[in-house]
């Protein structure tokens, strides 16, 4: 059974292909939960009308299933809270504030 920091770390591989980050540092990872060998997480995207959400998703569940000791996940897309860029990490936020982003 992977832990929570595991989960995350593996989903940093999973990029917005609009925005070109992953999705833990944009903020849109809210909460991962793992009961026995089964991984629940919650995430939101950008925007609602992401044209992207389903190949994001997909590959979200991809990579934590590939986990060892993970057998099933779930991804739970919501919408509140609202992802704003205050939610992004702090290596993300000084990128944006150098311009680089």
């Amino acid at each position: 059974m992977p832990t929570q920091e595991e989960v995350l770390k593996a989903l940093e591989v999973v990029k917005d292909p609009e925005i070109g980050y992953n999705i833990v540092d944009l903020g849109l990872v809210y909460d991962v939960d793992i009961n026995g060998d089964r991984v629940d997480i919650t995430m939101t995207l950008t925007a609602p009308g992401c044209p992207v959400a389903g190949m994001i998703t997909d590959e979200a569940k991809s990579v934590v299933r590939s986990l060892p000791g993970v057998s099933e996940a779930e991804v739970h897309l919501v919408w509140e809270p609202f992802w704003t860029p205050d939610r992004m990490s702090p290596r993300l936020k000084k990128m944006r504030e150098m311009g680089i982003y």
